[in-house]
């Protein structure tokens, strides 16, 4: 690699060059859990989902994170020599101490390769939005050495027997990081951090997190409606709106072709969106596509209306066909999926590609990310075609573009190829992922078989909880 004719320049149009994935072979129906509670209705509808994927002992967060990092390293033809920085977002800890991406340099990289930045970011379902931050921001500074960045997000999201368990889920997405870039990180962003506890892991003897549900919904859609004013107050910048060519557009939700949202489950991302409509109105009540229902709540401020069942009824109705065409799209995967914590707001981009593709070239795209306790960010991407300078010096020189995205992923294709599973099973997996947690010297009794070809898993932990890995 050239790195010196690099470090000379800075890079221009830094974002994300390939993204893949990984989620659980294994699902079960939401109906499933539906029959099984008594509660027709209550996850499909309710909360939006149409499936739990799973994963049992076999599986652990660092193998979770292999898998994807994996595949994306192996399907875009990416020698690790070509990485330059490995950054991790996950709240899934396999040690207090010890950064998981150290396994992943082992299992991907060898000593050969040990010239690597980053490590682990944690701040609940925040982390992976950090993680592809602070890479971007390296590829943009006067310390990129010319090599690409790998981002990796991933969590296995798992509750405790009752209400909660059916919001679970898992998966992990891995994203290059780059110039000249299909999706370029573009504009001023708006952070909304602050003190809450709504969801956090206090105790080191469970996986389970300790959760007071209706606290995070309201912290969640009160980050939004922070993070947009913040974000629009800064568009209203003349530089930063020529940055996103607004060209004397009004910055509001019309501005972005689509939207992708942190997503814990379906329903919770129709409010979100919602809110973001009744930020428009709060800055412009007037506005005749406010007319009707609506103005009962002309001069409340957004704060005001946080848990407002009438408000919130109102809005998701006269956001709906916003939400279908700017939204909806991004969801194919997390509700099939579950929530993937760290990496969910990144399988709603996924989504949104391999829907979209080429098709994004010019788009807007207004992510949200949110990670509880709380941290939570607005930005902007926008979609472009690459000159195809971001293959830098490295075989092969194929450029990275929005359409190599969609068909690499086929995510489509592998959420169909999915095993449908009983209730009985999912019990049991969560069982073995509850006896094993935190224990020293065994050999996991998941089934192996069950696993996709490529995957790795966890093969054993010694007595000093050691851990060693396979691939399948």
């Amino acid at each position: 690699i050239r790195c010196k004719d690099y470090m000379a320049r800075r890079a221009a149009d830094a974002g994300i060059l390939a993204m893949e994935c990984y989620f659980p072979q294994r699902y079960v129906p939401q109906t499933a859990l539906e029959e099984a509670d008594g509660c027709a209705g209550k996850y499909t509808v309710g909360l939006g989902q149409t499936a739990l994927a799973f994963f049992d002992d076999r599986e652990d967060i660092a193998s979770v994170l292999l898998t994807a990092c994996a595949r994306l390293l192996e399907r875009y033809g990416v020698p690790a020599s070509a990485i330059g920085r490995l950054e991790v977002g996950t709240e899934t800890l396999l040690d207090k101490s010890k950064s998981v991406k150290t396994t992943l340099m082992a299992q991907l990289f060898g000593a050969e390769h040990s010239d690597v930045e980053g490590v682990s970011s944690t701040n609940a379902c925040y982390g992976g939005t950090a993680a592809l931050l602070n890479s971007v921001a390296w590829v943009e500074s006067s310390a990129w050495d010319g090599r690409y960045a790998l981002v990796v997000c991933g969590d296995i999201a798992v509750y405790a027997p009752g209400p909660a368990r059916p919001t679970g889920g898992g998966g992990a997405v891995a994203m290059l990081v780059g110039p000249d870039a299909p999706l370029v990180m573009a504009g001023p962003r708006a952070t909304h951090a602050f003190e809450v506890y709504d969801f956090y892991k206090p105790r080191g003897d469970t996986e389970y997190a300790t959760v007071d549900g209706k606290l995070s919904q309201d912290a969640y859609l009160a980050s939004v409606d922070t993070c947009w004013s913040r974000l629009k107050a800064k568009l209203g910048a003349p530089a930063a709106a020529e940055q996103l060519g607004l060209n004397g557009s009004p910055a509001d939700l019309r501005a972005f072709d689509y939207v992708c949202m942190h997503s814990p489950y379906n329903k919770l991302v129709q409010k979100g969106f919602a809110r973001l409509l009744y930020g428009d109105f709060a800055d412009d009540a007037t506005a005749p596509r406010f007319a009707g229902d609506a103005q009962r709540w002309a001069g409340v401020p957004p704060a005001k209306t946080v848990g407002d069942r009438e408000a919130e009824k109102c809005f998701v109705g006269l956001a709906k066909p916003d939400f279908e065409a700017k939204c909806a799209p991004s969801d194919t995967a997390s509700r099939q999926v579950g929530n993937c914590y760290t990496a969910a707001l990144y399988m709603n981009l996924l989504s949104l590609v391999s829907a979209k593709a080429s098709s994004l070239i010019g788009a807007r795209l207004l992510l949200f990310s949110y990670g509880s306790g709380a941290v939570a960010t607005a930005f902007t991407l926008i979609g472009r075609e690459p000159s195809g300078g971001s293959a830098l010096a490295l075989p092969p020189a194929s450029p990275f573009t929005l359409e190599r995205i969609a068909t690499t992923a086929q995510l489509a294709e592998r959420l169909t190829a999915r095993t449908c599973s009983d209730l009985p099973t999912l019990t049991r997996a969560l069982e073995l992922r509850e006896e094993r947690y935190g224990q020293a010297g065994y050999e996991p009794s998941g089934d192996v078989g069950a696993l996709a070809p490529g995957t790795y898993y966890l093969a054993a932990v010694d007595e000093l909880h050691r851990r060693t890995y396979s691939r399948k």
